[in-house]
This record gives C-alpha cells, sequence and structure tokens, in this order.
C-alpha cells in the first residue's frame, strides 16, 4: 500500500502537467477511404424539386479511381450554369428534395472545387446549360467508389441539381440556390 500511493500520486501529478500545456493538439487525419467499387453500373432519375421541371437521366459506372456520370439534363435555365452535387441521403421524397440532406463529405473537408484544393466528396463542377435549357452530363468524380459499403461509397445517396451556380467558396454548399432536381443513386448491377 504504501509503494502504491506515491505511485499514483506521481501518475496523477503528470498527468494533470499535461492538461495545462500550451502545446496545441493536432486534430487526427481522417482514415483512407476504400477505392474499390463492387457495383458494375448504376442509374440516377432525376425528378423535379422546389416546383421545377428539370428532370434527366444519368449513368453512373464505375472507373479507375472514382465514378464516371454521363447522361442529359434537361428544363434547366436557357444558357445558365448549374450546380450538382452528390448528397448525403438517398432520399428525395421532400418536395424541394431538402430531405437529401447537405452534400456528401465523408472526410469533413471545406466545401471546394473538385480538383483545387479541399472539397466535399460530392462536389462537382457545375453543368452547363445549352440554349434549350440542356445540358450534357460526362463527369469524372474522383475519389468515390460505386456500391461495396465504404465511407466513400455514393450508392444509395442522391444527385441533385441546384437552380444556380455554385461559387466553390461559400460554405457549407456554394450558395448554389434551390434544389431543382434531385434522384437516388441505385446500383442495376
Amino acid at each position: 500500500m504504501r509503494l502504491i500511493l506515491p505511485l499514483l500520486a506521481t501518475a496523477t501529478a503528470l498527468a494533470l502537467g499535461a492538461c495545462g500545456s500550451s502545446a496545441p493538439v493536432k486534430p487526427a487525419a481522417p482514415a483512407p477511404v476504400a477505392a474499390v467499387s463492387t457495383a458494375q453500373l448504376a442509374e440516377a432519375n432525376l425528378a423535379p424539386a422546389s416546383a421545377s421541371l428539370v428532370s434527366g437521366r444519368l449513368v453512373l459506372v464505375p472507373e479507375a479511381g472514382g465514378v464516371h456520370i454521363t447522361g442529359t439534363i434537361g428544363s434547366l435555365p436557357r444558357s445558365q450554369p448549374a450546380a450538382f452535387h452528390v448528397h448525403e441521403k438517398g432520399d428525395c421524397s421532400a418536395v424541394d428534395a431538402s430531405s437529401a440532406g447537405p452534400h456528401f463529405n465523408p472526410l469533413s473537408q471545406p466545401h471546394g472545387r473538385a480538383g483545387a484544393g479541399a472539397h466535399h466528396a460530392g462536389d462537382m463542377d457545375n453543368l452547363q446549360a445549352n440554349a434549350e435549357g440542356v445540358a450534357q452530363v460526362d463527369v469524372h468524380l474522383r475519389g468515390v467508389t460505386l456500391g461495396g459499403g465504404a465511407a466513400n461509397d455514393i450508392a444509395g445517396r442522391a444527385l441533385i441539381v441546384h437552380a444556380g451556380a455554385d461559387d466553390y467558396r461559400s460554405q457549407p454548399a456554394g450558395n448554389a440556390g434551390a434544389r431543382v432536381a434531385c434522384a437516388v443513386i441505385r446500383v442495376v448491377r
């Protein structure tokens, strides 16, 4: 007992001394995420939201380092850009698509532009509608997978088209306006 009390007092003093340290504590680095897709093909059928007429069909295919998204979206404002993101939840049930939650962000990064520094895993470049209000989608979304359930898996999440352009700076979502179309990413095979 006589030996245990001095050891306990020393351990307590060391622990309390460490608490008073003014050295900054660095946050732990985000855990790496898996980079292997198990699905071969997924689709996303965009339905209007927020009283818009925007709709379209997208096909998603895994590729080295990410997922390739192609398709057509119509009824966008003519000759205008529109933000396009993967959102956290695969739920398009709310009239304004708010049920899809925030941008998909498994590594807790700030919002930004894909390929230009820190950004959400669901951040993509703006779509550009032509004079008829149609956008042809051809996006290479890096750092995500399709199927398999890894932290960076986008299967079962939502794709959202916004009313305006993403400014790639404003937090947390780029000041892109209303959600005008929503689709759940569904694995086909």
